[in-house]
C-alpha cells in the first residue's frame, strides 16, 4: 500500500536524451521499412477502399495521448522480451524483403514497433497502449488474394439482396451472377460496389467507437463485429435504390456525382446505425447512465502540479532493441537493391492460332477487366476442330506478383457470371505431361439455367502445375525467397456441353486439346 501511494505521488518525465534516442530508433525504422511503407502509402493513394489509411496513425497517437496521465505515473521499466520480439520482427522483415512480398514486411513493421515499445515501457507501460497499437493493423491492406476472395463473395451477396430490394417495388429484374438486368439497362455489380469501400473504414471506425464505449466486453465485440452485416445490408440497399432510379430515370442515376453522393450518404447512415446500436446495447442490463456518459471522448488536461517529478532512465533493453533496428536499417538498402528476376520468354501475343487440327479465333478482354486483373500478358481464344464444339482457352501471365497482383481464381470468379459450381475435383490428365510430370488440373462442372460447361484450370508457377490456391501462395513466397522470382500464370480451358449431352464428351475434347497445346506452354510460361 505504501509503495502504491509513493508511485501515485510521482510523475515520470522523459529527458531530451531519451526522446532523441526514440527519434533515432524511429528514423532507423523508417529506413529499414521504407520500401514496405512506401508501397502501403501507394495503396492508400490509389485504392479508395484504403483511403482512410492516413488517419490510422494519427488516431493511434491521439489514443495514446489520451492516456498520458496514466502513463506519467509509470516508471517504464523496459522488458527484455521486447528485444526478442523486435528481433523476430526484423527476421520477418528480412524474409519479406528477400521474398519481395510487401505485405510480409508491413506486418513485420508492427512486430518491430511492439517489440521496441515493450523494451522501452515494459509490460505495465504497454498495457494502456496495446489497443491503440493494435489499431494500426487497419492501415495494412489485405493480401490481394484474400481481398479478391472477400470482394467476390460480397459482390454476390450485395447483388442478391439488391435485387430483392428492387423487387419490393414491383420492378421486373433478372439477376445473373453480378449482373442486374432491368430489361432496358444492365447494371454490373463490380468490385467498386462490393461494399469493401464501406467495410474497411466502417470496421476501423467501429473499433474506435467500441474503444470509447464504456460497456462490457461482449457489447464492444458486438459493435465491432456488426460492421460487416451493416455494410452488406446498406450496400445492398444502395444497389437496390440505384436499380430503381435507373429503371425510372435512366442510366445516369448510376454514374457521376449522384452515384458518389449516394455512396457518401450510405456510409454516413452506416455510422448512424452503429451509434444507434450502441445506444440500444446500453439499455440492456439495467445500465441507467445517460448515453453521453457511456460513450465519451475525453481530452486530458495539463499534468498535476505540486507533485514530485522524476526523470526516466534509459532502459538497457531499449538500447539493445535500437541496435537490432540499426542492423535492419543497414541491411535494408542492400536488400532493396536485389532485383527480381524476370525470365525471358515469348509473348502470348504470338501464341499460335493453328495447333495441329485446331483452329483458333482470338478474342480480347475489355479494358474494365484488364484494370481489375492487372496482368502482364494474356491470350484468350476459341479453338475448334471440324465437327466438334469450340474450346475457350485462356492464359493470364504475371511477370511479377510481388505487389500482390495475381491471377483471380476461377473458383471465385465463376459465380460472378451467374454460373453455379455443381462439382469441383482434381483430375490427372492421362498422357499429358508438363515439366516431366503428368498434368493435374482442377475440373469444375458449372451450370447456368440449361447451359452446362466443363472447366479445367491450374496455376502454372515457375515449373509447377498447382491446383491448390493456398499452396500457390506458399510457393510464391518460397520461390521469391530462394529463386528471386514471383512470375506465374493461370491456365484455363472451358468446353460447352450440348443440351442433353454428357460432360464426359467435353472431358474428352479438353484432354485431346491439352495433348496438343501443353507441349507449347514452356515457351510462353518459363519454368
Amino acid at each position: 500500500m505504501a509503495d502504491t501511494m509513493k508511485d501515485d505521488a510521482v510523475l515520470w518525465k522523459s529527458r531530451p536524451v531519451l526522446w532523441a534516442l526514440l527519434l533515432g530508433i524511429g528514423a532507423l525504422m523508417g529506413v529499414a521499412f521504407f520500401g514496405a511503407l512506401r508501397w502501403m502509402v501507394y495503396i492508400w493513394d490509389t485504392s479508395p477502399e484504403y483511403g482512410y489509411g492516413y488517419m490510422i496513425p494519427i488516431i493511434t497517437l491521439f489514443l495514446i495521448w489520451q492516456r498520458k496521465h496514466e502513463l506519467e505515473r509509470i516508471e517504464f521499466r523496459g522488458a527484455w522480451v521486447g528485444v526478442f520480439i523486435a528481433l523476430l520482427g526484423v527476421v520477418v522483415l528480412l524474409l519479406g524483403m528477400l521474398s519481395t512480398i510487401y505485405v510480409v514486411a508491413q506486418y513485420a513493421f508492427l512486430i518491430v514497433l511492439i517489440g521496441v515499445l515493450l523494451s522501452f515501457v515494459g509490460w505495465s507501460g504497454l498495457r494502456p497502449m496495446i489497443v491503440p497499437i493494435l489499431f494500426l493493423v487497419f492501415m495494412i491492406p489485405l493480401p490481394v488474394f484474400l481481398y479478391n476472395s472477400v470482394s467476390a463473395s460480397l459482390q454476390l451477396i450485395s447483388s442478391q439482396l439488391g435485387v430483392a430490394v428492387i423487387r419490393l417495388f414491383d420492378v421486373p429484374v433478372f439477376l445473373q451472377g453480378n449482373v442486374i438486368d432491368l430489361g432496358v439497362y444492365k447494371l454490373q455489380v463490380a468490385e467498386a460496389c462490393s461494399g469493401l469501400r464501406y467495410l474497411f473504414p466502417l470496421a476501423s471506425l467501429s473499433f474506435i467507437m467500441a474503444y470509447f464505449y464504456d460497456a462490457p466486453f461482449w457489447k464492444r465485440a458486438v459493435v465491432v463485429l456488426s460492421s460487416a452485416p451493416i455494410t452488406v445490408l446498406m450496400n445492398s440497399l444502395r444497389i437496390g435504390v440505384i436499380g430503381i432510379l435507373v429503371q425510372y430515370w435512366g442510366i445516369k442515376q448510376a454514374e457521376g456525382f449522384l452515384h458518389a453522393f449516394e455512396g457518401w450518404a450510405v456510409f454516413m447512415f452506416c455510422i448512424a446505425l452503429v451509434v444507434v446500436e450502441m445506444w440500444a446495447l446500453s439499455r440492456i442490463g439495467g445500465d441507467n447512465r445517460p448515453f453521453h456518459q457511456i460513450f465519451r471522448i475525453h481530452f486530458p488536461g495539463p499534468s498535476e502540479k505540486g507533485v514530485d517529478r522524476k526523470p526516466r532512465s534509459i532502459p538497457l533493453p531499449l538500447i539493445v532493441s535500437g541496435l537490432v533496428v540499426l542492423v535492419a536499417a543497414t541491411a535494408a538498402p542492400i536488400l532493396n537493391n536485389r532485383r527480381e528476376i524476370i525470365p525471358v520468354r515469348t509473348s502470348l501475343t504470338e501464341f499460335p492460332m493453328v495447333i495441329d487440327g485446331w483452329k483458333g479465333t482470338p478474342n480480347r478482354l475489355e479494358q474494365v477487366y484488364l484494370r481489375i486483373l492487372k496482368l502482364t500478358d494474356y491470350v484468350i481464344a476459341d479453338y475448334a476442330r471440324p465437327g466438334h464444339p469450340p474450346i475457350n482457352f485462356y492464359i493470364a501471365y504475371y511477370d511479377s506478383q510481388r505487389s500482390g497482383d495475381a491471377a483471380h481464381s476461377p473458383r471465385s470468379c465463376i459465380p460472378g457470371g451467374g454460373w453455379k459450381i455443381e462439382k469441383l475435383q482434381q483430375r490427372t490428365i492421362p498422357g499429358v505431361t508438363l515439366d516431366g510430370r503428368l498434368l493435374r488440373v482442377n475440373r469444375v462442372l458449372i451450370r447456368r439455367g440449361g447451359n452446362v460447361q466443363v472447366v479445367y484450370y491450374w496455376f502454372q508457377e515457375r515449373g509447377r502445375d498447382l491446383t491448390n490456391e493456398y499452396l500457390v501462395k506458399w510457393y510464391l513466397f518460397w520461390d521469391a525467397l530462394t529463386r528471386n522470382r514471383t512470375d506465374g500464370s493461370l491456365v484455363r480451358l472451358t468446353a460447352f456441353v450440348p443440351p442433353g449431352g454428357n460432360p464426359a464428351s467435353a472431358d474428352r475434347e479438353l484432354t485431346a486439346f491439352l495433348k496438343d497445346v501443353v507441349p507449347l506452354l514452356p515457351k510462353y510460361l518459363p519454368n
